[in-house]
């Protein structure tokens, strides 16, 4: 796999916000595959649902977001990947070390986990926080 994208880049993608035009840009010059873990499965899906709850987005428009998601894991955008249960120890240091200092999320320590677990060395995001992790982490972060 090319890169590790986290959720909300990948929202930015599929769901029109503040940052679509940049992780639109960012989607076209990108090496694919990306990967798709458990925990973007549920968190993307989650997301798209609490759009519908916020009257953001409407039920037809979360259920279009999901079948371009499976469009995109068939044509080899996204590629379904399982993390080694490793990621769950690397979570668990990146978090002894860094936590303190970056106030890193959990959600974040995994999404930086699973991206070394995978051996993935660039990272997509635009969260500030999770940008410091994993530059932390040892993660190239490109500017997007």
């Amino acid at each position: 796999m090319k890169a590790y994208a986290d959720t909300a880049f990948l929202v930015s993608v599929h769901s029109r916000d503040a940052n679509t035009p940049r992780a639109i840009a960012r989607m076209q010059s990108q090496a694919f595959p990306l990967a798709w873990t458990w925990l973007h499965q549920l968190e993307f899906r989650n997301a798209i649902r609490l759009r519908v709850f916020r009257r953001e987005i409407l039920e037809s428009e979360a259920a279009d977001v999901f079948e371009m998601v499976r469009k995109r894991t068939a044509e080899g955008v996204y590629q379904v990947t399982e993390v080694s249960p490793a990621a769950a120890e690397e979570a668990e240091r990146l978090g002894a070390i860094f936590t303190r200092t970056l106030g890193t999320r959990s959600l974040d320590i995994l999404h930086v986990s699973n991206a070394l677990a995978l051996g993935i060395k660039e990272f997509l995001t635009f969260d500030v926080c999770q940008t410091a992790l994993a530059k932390a982490a040892g993660l190239k972060v490109p500017k997007l």
